[in-house]
């Protein structure tokens, strides 16, 4: 299954993990992620420690478990290929809707290219991941 069609279906709960170029690492819970050309893919975030973290170091791995019984679910190794500060598209892609655009502050949309994935648990073979 494809992460497009795998995010599209599958319902569950993410987590962001980044680290600073320091290697003080931080996770935070993120919706699942949109889909854009070329296979990447890419959150919105605001303007806190994960979108600062990944000014100075790029990696970045995305955890989702999926809901219902048993640890299932995907570990995405990423790494950042570039963002947007506040676009049309970005406001086009929110699943959730707030009153005005500037609410709460700027708005990014950051990209990602997947490196590797894996399952939630154990290293995974070739043809368990997606």
């Amino acid at each position: 299954m494809e992460l497009e069609t795998y995010f599209g279906e599958i319902k569950g709960t993410g987590i962001l993990a980044t680290a600073d170029a320091d290697g003080k690492v931080d996770a935070a819970i993120y919706s699942r992620p949109h889909f854009a050309e070329e296979g990447r893919l890419a959150f919105i975030m605001a303007d806190r420690l994960t979108h600062h973290n990944l000014q100075s170091n790029p990696y970045a791995m995305y955890l989702f478990m999926e809901e219902g019984p048993g640890y299932k679910g995907q570990r995405l190794f990423l790494k950042k290929t570039g963002e947007e500060k506040d676009t049309e598209r970005l406001y086009a892609l929110r699943r959730r809707k707030y009153p005005s655009k500037t609410e709460g502050g700027s708005r990014f949309l950051v990209f990602f290219e997947v490196e590797k994935v894996l399952p939630l648990i154990g290293a995974g073979r070739e043809e368990d991941t997606l």
